[in-house]
């Protein structure tokens, strides 16, 4: 016999879902389906042997559990239990307690039981071509069959209702539970509620009694501060009497001071009236000042010319008696020198004898001459009037000229080691312009500096100032006007910077130096083979009267003016050289004579035929003042060259240039 299967049937608020096969479900097989269906059990049974009897119910079910009846509860009825051929079916006890009871499991069916035997015999196994009878015997199971689902549906009907009952009985308990469980939890927040009143009372007394005790302490401390009042208030009453009658003293006092505070007032009043006229005077004074030392320097002369003899360095030859003389001034020895005799011998003109050439002796006058001895102290004061005419709106330009290594470069720049005593023209000057500039400021007058500094290398012009990438990547500089209808002239791509202290000159000059292009000769072994250009433009503004001027401030190092040697070989490095001297004494050439143009007020001055002259055209015409160093060798060997550049310089300081006029607006 096969095995039975127990399901389990719970009674929740779900159905539980039917187990038994569709009725009819075996009507709708065909003979040949029903008979292979049938050919299993067949084969079974012969596989047997002698069978005496075959099982045709099912064990009986277990007896139903008693669940004891509680308040609100009942017990459902037992269904009476129905017994087929084929299956027996138990019948669960239904609590209707909150919680519903697990059913007792029914027996499964066995479905593939054989067909029950006729009168205790095995029934005869039917031929295969008997049809008929087998339709009769499936007809016969068909009909069991639908009986047993009759009485399946009946007992379900009654489990439904059972368990509707219960689920109805379940639902009103938890709505009663649900209730009870609301006024259990208001009572207890109730409680809750009452405790902490209660201790929120008890905790307010604790605090009162506190409170309490700290009033008290209180009251205490202010009766005892209140007998120290009484007793200040008695000391401020007696102070009170002594300030009352301070006070009235002071009154008296008072309208005496008063009278005096007008009559210093009037006195004020006079003052400032009178420090106003002052002022108004002091300005005429610093105008009538300006216009005599324009006068001045114009009686001086617009184009003034010095020349300096610089000393014999250590290793150099010590040039024979004579050749340089310093005569007396017109006033005597005490009166600066303003005469230079050269004595130079003729070679050409030696004697058949062997006796030595004759001497020739050539005398220069200048506005100044410095002989060896000078400092640099010295030089820079007989030019601080002149460097001070820029502040008053007066262009101004100094030159140094002169052959290599006469001493140009130490004059504008001064000697290495930054030794105060050999600080040149371009650190004295401007620190000479920025002592007067505040001095001018006392008198509403301000003023700024911008300084570049250039070099003119083989007619190109370069930034001496120019750092970091923008060193030798600059692009190439050009000289353009600051603007159309602009008489001012400036350098593209040169970097201009604004100056207000020593410090700052002293940075630009150093980064000049090591940017300047310089070459080996054989006058000097570090030779400038470019002209440098110092400029500091210069503007002024008195805000207080409406007044402005502007002036630029040129300090120009030339390169040396030694002439070329027909007979020297060419390699390729003296073929540079040659190149640079060429372009050095073609612009110097070019300057001269662009001071003779202007000195015989020529219509066509030929300023664009040198850079150099180009660049400084705004300082070289008529509302300028001009002056040249012409620096000189002491040594024998350089009587050539130093010849060269005193006629020159002589030259140029017969120039007479027109009266110069200020910058102002």
């Amino acid at each position: 016999m096969e095995q039975q299967r127990h399901p389990l049937l719970e009674v929740k608020g779900n159905k539980a879902p039917s187990r038994l096969p569709l009725p009819g479900s075996r009507l709708k097989r065909g003979p040949d389906q029903m008979d292979n269906a049938l050919e299993p059990e067949k084969k079974r049974i012969r596989g047997l042997g002698t069978v005496t009897k075959i099982a045709t119910s099912h064990p009986r079910a277990p007896p139903l559990t008693s669940v004891p009846q509680t308040q609100g509860q009942t017990t459902a009825q037992k269904v009476p239990k129905k017994t087929g051929p084929w299956c027996s079916t138990a019948i669960t006890t239904v609590s209707k307690s909150k919680k519903p009871v697990a059913a007792v499991p029914a027996q499964k069916p066995d479905t593939s039981a054989v067909p029950p035997m006729v009168g205790g015999k095995k029934p005869s196994k039917r031929p295969a071509w008997d049809l008929k009878g087998q339709l009769g015997d499936l007809n016969i199971e068909l009909k069991r069959y639908r009986e047993r689902t009759q009485t399946l549906d009946q007992e379900n009907q009654q489990l439904r209702a059972q368990l509707k009952e219960a689920q109805q009985e379940a639902k009103a308990l938890g709505e009663e539970r649900r209730t009870l469980k609301e006024e259990l939890a208001k009572v207890q927040a109730q409680a809750k509620q009452g405790q902490q009143e209660l201790g929120n009372l008890s905790a307010r007394v604790l605090e009162l009694e506190e409170r309490l005790g700290m009033q008290e302490g209180l009251v205490q401390e202010l009766q005892k501060e209140q007998l120290e009042l009484q007793e200040e208030r008695r000391g401020l009453a007696a102070r009170l009497e002594e300030q009352e009658r301070r006070l009235q003293a002071s009154e008296v006092a008072l309208s005496s001071s008063q009278a005096e505070v007008a009559s210093l007032r009037q006195e004020t009043a006079a003052q400032v009236t009178l420090l106003a006229e002052r002022g108004e005077r002091l300005h005429g004074l610093e105008m009538e000042r300006r216009r005599l030392h324009n006068q001045l320097q114009e009686l001086k002369g617009n184009i003034r010319v010095f020349c300096r003899v610089r000393p014999v360095l250590p290793g150099e030859p010590t040039p024979p008696p004579g050749l340089l003389l310093f005569p007396a001034g017109p006033g005597g020895p005490s009166d600066p020198p303003t005469r230079l005799s050269l004595s130079r011998s003729d070679e050409r003109r030696g004697t058949l004898n062997g006796a030595p050439a004759p001497t020739t002796r050539h005398d220069f006058s200048f506005d100044r001459v410095f002989p060896p001895g000078s400092g640099q102290e010295e030089v820079f004061e007989e030019i601080a009037m002149l460097v001070q005419s820029a502040l008053d709106g007066y262009p101004v330009c100094i030159f140094a000229y002169g052959q290599t290594g006469s001493g140009k470069t130490f004059t504008m720049e001064g000697g290495p080691g930054g030794d105060p005593q050999l600080e040149g023209l371009i650190p004295r000057a401007l620190r000479h312009l920025f002592s007067v500039a505040q001095e001018l400021g006392d008198q509403g007058w301000t003023y700024r500096f911008v300084a570049s500094y250039v070099e003119i290398y083989n007619e190109t012009v370069r930034d001496l100032l120019a750092t970091g990438a923008r060193k030798g990547q600059g692009g190439e500089c050009k000289i353009r006007r600051a603007g159309p209808g602009s008489e001012e002239l400036t350098v593209t791509n040169a970097r201009y910077v604004s100056v207000s202290c020593e410090k700052e000159v002293e940075a630009l000059l150093y980064l000049a130096r090591q940017n300047r292009a310089v070459a080996c000769t054989a006058q000097n072994e570090r030779s400038s083979r470019s002209h440098s250009v110092f400029q500091l433009q210069i503007t002024g503004e008195h805000t207080g009267r409406g007044l402005q001027c502007g002036a630029p401030l040129n300090l120009v190092d030339l390169a040396g003016s030694e002439r070329l040697d027909p007979g020297l070989a060419l390699g390729a490095e003296e073929r540079e050289r040659l190149r640079e001297t060429q372009a050095i004494n073609s612009s110097l050439s070019t300057l001269g004579l662009v001071i003779m143009a202007l000195s015989n007020k020529e219509s066509h001055v030929p300023y664009r035929n040198s850079k150099l002259t180009y660049l400084l055209q705004n300082s070289l015409g008529g509302s300028a003042k001009m002056l040249m160093f012409v620096n000189i060798s002491p040594l024998e060997e350089n009587v050539s060259e130093s010849l060269n550049s005193l006629r020159f310089a002589s030259k140029v300081n017969q120039c007479v240039i027109g009266t110069a006029q200020a910058n102002r607006k």
